[in-house]
């Protein structure tokens, strides 16, 4: 390598990522750059995935003692699915970086998405508690990779001059969806 090389790989700031095919991608760099419409759209796909998130939480909330009348159970005995899905994501964020670095964080984020909508699904086609209860369980999965990862993937492609607006973009869905989803909760079980 000369000594120009060198010089220009120490000037370009460049975050690893561990590829499907266990090559190390770039981002961040000159060379290997997202195109500036997908960095600028970045923040509102994740915001979309963590307004599902918070909303699918507070919609279950609300509508718990009409699920668990209909399920023929006690609400409390239904209170069983939102403690697995709390416990799902308790134990799957801590790990959702190395799995993001050792999968591809585009691909683990995609799978999240589609893991937590077929989970929510599922959530719906429920017959009893214990369907119920499974289905939470695999939405926390998808749930657990889907915000982390993320804000992971923003942090990672969005320069520091958009950094700060990125960031406000992700954190509004927390502000907004527990204002909306006990309402939309009242709303489809009544």
């Amino acid at each position: 390598m000369n000594e120009e090389t060198l010089s220009e790989r120490r000037q370009l700031p460049a975050f690893r990522i561990r590829g499907n095919n266990n090559e190390d991608e770039q981002l961040g760099t000159d060379d290997n750059a997202m195109p500036d419409a997908r960095v600028r759209m970045l923040p509102y796909i994740v915001a979309a995935t963590f307004f599902m998130e918070y909303l699918d939480t507070t919609i279950i909330a609300t509508a718990l003692p009409q699920m668990a009348q209909s399920f023929g159970v006690g609400p409390n005995e239904l209170s069983l699915g939102m403690t697995a899905y709390m416990l799902t994501l308790a134990v799957f964020i801590p790990i959702s970086g190395w799995v993001a670095d050792r999968f591809g964080s585009r691909t683990v984020f995609s799978v999240a998405i589609a893991i937590f909508t077929l989970a929510s699904v599922l959530c719906g086609f429920s017959q009893n508690v214990w369907e119920f209860t499974a289905a939470r369980v695999l939405q926390g999965l998808g749930g657990a990779m889907m915000v982390p990862v993320g804000r992971m993937i923003v942090v990672r492609s969005t320069g520091k001059d958009r950094l700060m607006k990125a960031i406000a973009t992700i954190t509004w869905p927390a502000i907004v969806a527990p204002v909306v989803g006990p309402s939309i909760g009242g709303f489809i079980t009544t």
